[in-house]
């Protein structure tokens, strides 16, 4: 054993006896042992009280390094009963705590369980105690045991600290295998917090997202309206309502905007609330919801971002460069390393504004300024499509290979980036064979796999194409994009469509709110003439998300059902959203169209 060794324990040791300074066990001893000797004892007392408590510091310290010296010298069970008899004899909760960390950390599960039930039968109002027992007992996937710890530590703790536990328990019990089972123990356990004004929204809250992860859409909206109810103010009911929105759960909305009626909101939960109306395509009533946040707490940075990367989304320069103004300003007030990454997002949509406007040097100024750590290939990127358009590839090519690289996962990732600049901008060939090359290293890697067949698509290579996805869906079974990119690509060459639509459905399955997937769905009902059913899907998709390619495919399903105004004007919204897409450009092409 190393010299230095036998101090790290005794260092430990020392640390020990310090934090037990303040409990009554050692201030007992110190006040004893600083008591002068008597030679001759006074009446009724014991004789020898100093030397008696001495003795027993100094057993005290011998078992805590024999426990110690146990534990490090791998013997690890014998260190934690060392240090339980040590924390039973004494009471003391600093010893109670070390000995269950000692049984955890040699992965002894029913040794940690029986030094913390140790521990809460010593000290049964202990927060830490019983907080010990209770991740002990869910570590151990014992469920139905932790309604009593659950129940002890919620009442001992301070009432302030009691809605953020309340908040934390779904993710406390996210482990636990019979989901189901764990809803109905907390729900059992929080008793007494549903029936207290002060809790019951938190506790309900909890309930819900629990019997959310246990499937229950129904029982978690009623636990977000039973929450609501109790305090109408509370911000938990209407974050879970958010979250039941997300899953589709389509009268969850109403106790958000119920939430939002209060005297007070939250900007954070309205802020959150317009997000989700974005991913939902309803843009107008994001703006509303930003509108009235940046109205009522001018303050609040984050709804200007958002904003100013909404406008952005949708071309309006004027107001996303306003809206990034009024960021910025409030960031630099606040100052800090948060604020100075917040400086960098907003850099980067100015840069890409200015990039679009056709002011590159200004472009390329704002992204120089960019330092946040992890941004570097970000930033690459963006500089090259700034070169891409002033038609210079290889330049472009530079930028993304002189990309520092952060850690070592950049490799792959400026590869990537490599290859679709070139498979993008006419050398479609070189992209294959460079993720070729990588791909017969790595040929599982799942990445290279989906980028070598969107290269070879572009080559003119279907079979080769459709040959890298089949092995991708082998290998990944829920890999939706290649459903997706294969089930585009058979019904986009109008070929066996109802396998076509069978891909395509299957992503949609797994990835039920990606726009672009509900896209390929609408183009091969389209392509099997089912009109009007194209038209509803691709409606729906363009709406939750505006995007040129998607007006392409609408477009040209209301053409050739003769709506020709209306195919007119989505085209044109198309344009605007992105007039250089290929899609688009083809299609009005095609059909001989000027939108």
């Amino acid at each position: 054993m190393d010299y230095y060794e036998p101090m790290q324990y005794l260092t430990r040791v020392i640390a020990l006896a310090a934090a037990m300074v303040a409990s009554p066990l050692l201030a007992q001893v110190q006040q004893a042992a600083q008591q002068p000797v008597r030679t001759t004892p006074e009446p009724g007392a014991q004789a020898n009280t100093r030397a008696t408590n001495t003795m027993f510091t100094a057993r005290l310290m011998y078992e805590l390094l024999l426990a110690e010296f146990s534990f490090q010298d791998g013997d690890p069970q014998s260190g934690y009963r060392f240090m339980l008899d040590a924390a039973r004899r004494t009471g003391d909760e600093a010893l109670f705590r070390r000995a269950t960390d000692m049984a955890i950390q040699s992965r002894s599960g029913p040794g940690a369980l029986e030094v913390a039930r140790a521990w809460r039968e010593a000290h049964p109002d202990s927060v830490d105690a019983n907080r010990y027992e209770l991740q002990v007992l869910l570590a151990l996937n014992r469920v139905a045991e932790t309604e009593a710890p659950l129940r002890a530590t919620l009442a001992a703790l301070p009432k302030d600290d009691r809605e953020d536990f309340l908040a934390a328990l779904p993710q406390l019990y996210s482990r636990a295998s019979d989901k189901t089972e764990a809803a109905h123990v907390v729900e059992h356990a929080l008793d007494n917090a549903l029936k207290d004004p002060a809790q019951a929204a938190a506790a309900w809250t909890a309930i819900g997202r629990l019997r959310l992860q246990a499937g229950d859409k129904v029982g978690a909206l009623a636990a977000a309206t039973l929450g609501q109810d109790a305090d109408p103010a509370a911000r938990w009911p209407a974050l879970l309502a958010l979250q039941l929105a997300a899953s589709d759960e389509p009268q969850a909305e109403s106790l958000v905007q119920h939430y939002l009626q209060s005297a007070k909101p939250l900007p954070e939960v309205q802020l959150a609330y317009a997000r989700w109306l974005i991913d939902e395509g309803r843009l107008t009533d994001a703006h509303a919801q930003l509108a009235a946040i940046t109205k009522r707490d001018p303050e609040f940075a984050e709804a200007w971002l958002l904003q100013g990367g909404l406008y952005a989304q949708q071309r309006d320069d004027a107001q996303a460069q306003l809206a990034l103004a009024n960021y910025m300003a409030l960031l630099k007030l606040k100052g800090g390393a948060d604020a100075s990454e917040g400086m960098d997002r907003a850099r980067l949509t100015l840069a890409r504004i200015a990039a679009r406007r056709g002011d590159y040097p200004n472009a390329e100024a704002l992204l120089d300024q960019i330092e946040t750590p992890g941004q570097a290939l970000t930033v690459a990127t963006e500089r090259a499509a700034i070169r891409v358009k002033q038609g210079h590839l290889d330049d472009a090519i530079a930028a993304v290979r002189a990309a520092p690289d952060d850690s070592p996962r950049d490799t792959r990732p400026k590869l990537l980036a490599e290859a679709q600049l070139l498979r993008e901008n006419g050398r479609a060939e070189q992209s294959y064979q460079m993720l070729n090359a990588e791909l017969r290293k790595e040929p599982t890697d799942e990445d290279l796999i989906y980028d070598t067949a969107m290269s070879a698509e572009r080559m003119g290579k279907p079979d080769e194409m459709e040959a890298l996805l089949r092995r991708l869906i082998e290998l990944k079974p829920d890999a939706y994009n290649a459903m997706n990119a294969l089930g585009y690509s058979l019904a986009d060459r109008g070929v066996r469509l109802p396998e076509a639509k069978s891909l395509i459905e299957k992503a949609v399955q797994l990835a039920p709110d990606n726009a672009f997937i509900q896209d390929s769905l609408g183009w091969v009902e389209f392509r099997l003439g089912h009109h009007a059913e194209a038209e509803r899907i691709l409606s729906e998709a363009f709406r939750r998300r505006p995007d040129a390619e998607i007006a392409a495919h609408l477009g040209e399903v209301l053409w050739v059902q003769g709506q020709t105004e209306r195919a007119r004007a989505v085209w044109r919204e198309g344009y605007r959203l992105d007039p250089d897409n290929d899609t688009l450009k083809q299609t009005l092409k095609r059909l001989k169209v000027r939108p």
